[in-house]
């Protein structure tokens, strides 16, 4: 029996479940900012957070958002994608990517993107050999102050 279950998280009861595991990526975030941005996220800009439960646990959680530019044309941008660190290696990430890649076909986008940290060279490797990814450019980012 497949105990596995990918479900989008629209409630506020639901975004703050998905804390624990997102928060093991996104550590700078406390829960409070945390759901003022999912929320806002969705709001204005067609965010869509997905969790992947396994017995009624979630144990991976992805956060993407549908865009339209000169570069990449239709596609969707993967902004998060996180396993908990007890269930890492167990192929979560990549039922949950893989289902971001049949909603992006569904919807009429061309591909998916993402960016990844520097450092994070097993991420990497998943992307790049488990997922059959490109690597197509370099991402920067600059501070703009307050």
């Amino acid at each position: 029996m497949d105990t596995l279950k990918i479900k989008e998280l629209i409630s506020r009861k639901e975004i703050v479940q998905a804390f624990p595991v997102m928060n093991q990526l996104r550590t700078h975030l406390d829960e409070k900012t945390y759901l003022e941005l999912v929320t806002e996220a969705q709001e204005k800009d067609m965010y869509r957070l997905f969790a992947l439960y396994d017995q009624e646990g979630i144990v991976a959680v992805t956060g993407f958002k549908p865009m339209i530019t000169l570069y990449y044309g239709r596609f969707v941008w993967v902004c998060d994608l996180v396993t908990s660190e007890n269930n890492r290696s167990n192929g979560y990430g990549e039922k949950l990517l893989s289902y971001v890649h049949k909603w992006a076909k569904d919807n009429g986008y061309e591909s998916v993107a993402l960016s990844s940290g520097l450092k994070r060279e097993n991420a990497h490797r998943f992307y790049e050999e488990k997922m059959d990814y490109d690597k197509v450019s370099y991402v920067f980012k600059r501070v703009v102050g307050q």
